[in-house]
């Protein structure tokens, strides 16, 4: 019984956090929820009504533990079609239909048919998906409506779009593009601003806010109606009280027609698709790093879909964005996702009639951002230099699925990734031969665990190799040995990769062997392996800012080293780093005993299109003793807010003014006072402010999120060689 208390005390501990994230998670739930249905040719309250849906079922019955269910950004098309060519109320028949093929794949334990899917293709699927959002949405973010027939032909309007608003001569429609434009340029530079106090209200929401408060500064201040046309101001949403009797009727006429049943599979494969990606890239985002129960997911967000169906509501599925929001504000377990959608029902309970002053360009620019995201250029250079191969299927994938649709789109990516795996090893008997043979040895060997591959490993049979990595907790020494296997491709390569960040993060270790031998046509760590013996050479040269820094090294004999490494354990302890995926570090300046370890970092916050990448310049240094693990920053605002979150500030005795300025967390407050002596505590309250964090062994500092000058970078190695010194 005892398990059990502990987990229910934990849950209550941890209750406040999680209300907190909730309500943050909801700040942007609510304006996407209305932006998505909206770009859907749904009803605005649609969205809301799915992630209010799916807050609560999903979270009382879902599987994971850190994830948001909500409206998706990848049905937008699929919905777009089904509304068009079904009629909103079969529509609503198809979501309810998709959502039981969604419940028959959970029972079924089909999970794992995500991992068929090629990683390009499904790359390319999801750009096609943001083209498709960006073509429809970017127009009326410009206070510009056309109809064309497919998403290419508005793609090749926008030029005209953009000409038609810079001559715009009525005042309403400009108004209406300028809030478009300001909205896009919120969410375009909003992550770039470093700032806790600004970032504390999502980007989505400052859009609501600003849009809401210009409505009433022309009502009270100017007094004059909102210069906005109201051909581009919401419209539409019912109060509360009215939301109940305004549910549609759910109309199963054309449940035995062709198009009817090709919407509901299209909408089946988005959701699933989307939803299991967005599973497994905030898995890797847990600071917990637990594994979600896929299968048992996928049964709440089939049950979810089907009561949002019948409540007028959209498909509800894991959404990485609100995900990433969830994680980052400390929610630990799935009542985040409840108090998400309990917030919601609050806003539209009390606000409901102030969501009416949001203009519809300002809504349409969060989509065409996140459209954006999906299909930035930047997916593409990353894609080729995992391999030029890798590019060719996410072309095809991408061009098919704008031209016919997801479904064709999804299944053309995978032909041509199979044709190209054929055409490189130069053999269809490879995969005719060993498709269905066993390919994968798992045995115990002195206590770690060996699994052999073998024949080839691919997205045919990948799954065969993720049951046996799945059946190792991740405390676990594995060592998978591909000297058998003559071909390895992209989407198991970058799996792997996933696979050894979980085993390093939870305290085990997973090491590949056998590719020694192997050859890559790019040095891409996800690039496809053949067995072709032939090395590249790579040449590296320095920048302008690495040479001044080699000078510095050199002026103050300490070792540099330029060169990026993957090799990052040292920091996984850390709490700064539980959240937050560590790239590569580089540009090390290392003192000569190695104690003091000053070097550039990229990590990122979050997951896919919510994804941002972040380069600081931080110091780590090791320590001969045992010191308590703690937490320390400059007190602010917003520290006095995570009060109400239950982070507790540590007072040091007879230090005022220390425990004034400064903002001290950890668990053990005892230990922790007593290590902040007079000569610690004097020490940071006469010098400059940086984080400061000890993970018991070692203590990591930097200042600001940014890379620093080399004027920082030597303030910041000064402090750290005489906080050292007092603590040693």
């Amino acid at each position: 019984m005892s398990p059990k208390k502990n987990n229910i005390k934990a849950f209550f501990t941890m209750l406040p956090r999680n209300i907190f994230s909730g309500f943050v998670v909801s700040l942007i739930a609510l304006p996407l929820g209305l932006g998505l249905a909206m770009a859907s040719d749904a009803p605005p309250i649609s969205g809301v009504i799915a992630a209010v849906v799916g807050g609560v079922v999903v979270s009382i019955l879902g599987g994971s533990h850190v994830t948001i269910s909500g409206p998706g950004n990848g049905l937008v098309g699929v919905l777009l079609v089904a509304i068009a060519t079904l009629g909103l109320e079969s529509a609503f028949a198809a979501i309810i239909c998709s959502g039981i093929l969604l419940l028959i794949l959970g029972f079924l334990r089909l999970g794992t048919l995500a991992n068929f899917f090629p990683s390009s293709a499904i790359q390319g699927m999801l750009a096609a998906i943001g083209l498709i959002i960006l073509g429809k949405q970017f127009h009326i973010m410009l206070a510009h409506r056309i109809k064309r027939e497919n998403t290419i032909d508005y793609l090749f309007e926008i030029p005209f779009t953009i000409n038609d608003a810079i001559h715009y001569n009525k005042t309403a429609l400009i108004y209406a593009a300028l809030a478009g434009v300001i909205s896009f340029l919120i969410m375009s530079f909003y992550s770039k601003i470093r700032n806790k106090y600004l970032q504390l209200i999502p980007a989505p929401m400052w859009i609501v806010l600003l849009s809401i408060g210009f409505s009433y500064y022309f009502q009270f201040i100017v007094h004059e109606n909102n210069p906005i046309d109201r051909a581009y101001m919401i419209s539409g949403i019912p109060e509360f009280s009215e939301i109940i009797l305004q549910i549609p009727a759910v109309d199963f006429s054309k449940v035995g027609t062709l198009p009817f049943w090709i919407s509901v599979l299209a909408l089946t494969l988005i959701a699933s698709i989307e939803s299991l990606l967005s599973i497994k890239a905030v898995d890797k985002l847990d600071p917990e790093k637990r594994r979600s129960n896929v299968n048992r997911d996928l049964k709440a967000l089939g049950l979810a879909t089907v009561g949002s169906g019948f409540l007028g509501g959209l498909n509800v599925v894991t959404v990485i964005a609100r995900s990433s929001v969830n994680v980052n504000n400390g929610g630990s377990n799935r009542s985040s996702n409840f108090f998400h959608a309990a917030f919601l029902v609050i806003f539209i309970v009390l606000f409901s009639t102030q969501l009416t002053r949001i203009p519809l360009p300002a809504l349409m620019a969060i989509l065409v951002y996140t459209g954006y995201k999906l299909a930035s250029p930047e997916n593409i250079k990353k894609i080729f230099k995992v391999g030029r191969e890798q590019l060719i299927i996410f072309f095809v994938t991408l061009i098919v699925t704008l031209k016919i649709g997801l479904i064709s789109g999804i299944t053309s990516g995978v032909l041509v990734t199979f044709i190209i795996h054929v055409f490189i090893n130069k053999s269809v008997a490879l995969f005719a031969r060993n498709l269905l043979k066993p390919n994968v040895l798992m045995f115990q060997e002195d206590g770690n665990y060996y699994v052999s591959v073998k024949h080839f490993c691919s997205f045919l049979n990948f799954f065969k190799l993720k049951e046996k990595l799945d059946a190792v907790p991740e405390t676990e020494d594995l060592i998978v040995d591909f000297s058998l296997c003559p071909f390895v491709d992209h989407t198991v390569m970058e799996n792997l990769n996933n696979y050894q960040e979980l085993f390093s993060k939870r305290g085990g270790h997973f090491e590949v062997l056998g590719l020694d031998l192997h050859d890559t046509d790019s040095k891409h760590p996800f690039a496809l392996r053949r067995l072709l013996p032939v090395p590249n050479v790579i040449k590296k040269s320095l920048t302008r800012r690495q040479t001044t820094i080699e000078e510095f090294a050199e002026d103050y004999a300490i070792n540099y080293d330029a060169i990026k490494k993957r090799e990052t354990r040292f920091l996984d302890d850390f709490l700064f780093f539980r959240t937050k995926k560590i790239n590569y570090i580089y540009n090390q300046l290392t003192s000569e005993n190695g104690a003091l370890n000053t070097f550039d970092i990229e990590f990122s916050e979050g997951e896919f299109i919510a994804k941002e990448e972040i380069r600081s310049t931080m110091l780590h240094i090791k320590l001969n003793k045992d010191i308590p693990e703690f937490t320390l920053d400059r007190e602010g605002f917003l520290e006095k807010v995570y009060a109400f979150a239950g982070f507790k500030d540590i007072p040091i005795e007879n230090h005022s003014d220390f425990s004034r300025r400064f903002y001290l967390l950890g668990e053990d407050t005892q230990a922790i006072q007593t290590f902040f002596t007079d000569e610690i505590t004097h020490f940071f309250e006469s010098n400059p402010y940086y984080h400061v964090e000890s993970n018991g062994n070692d203590l990591l500092i930097f200042g600001r999120e940014r890379l620093a000058s080399i004027k920082e970078i030597k303030a910041l190695y000064d402090f750290g060689k005489r906080l050292k010194a007092i603590v040693s």
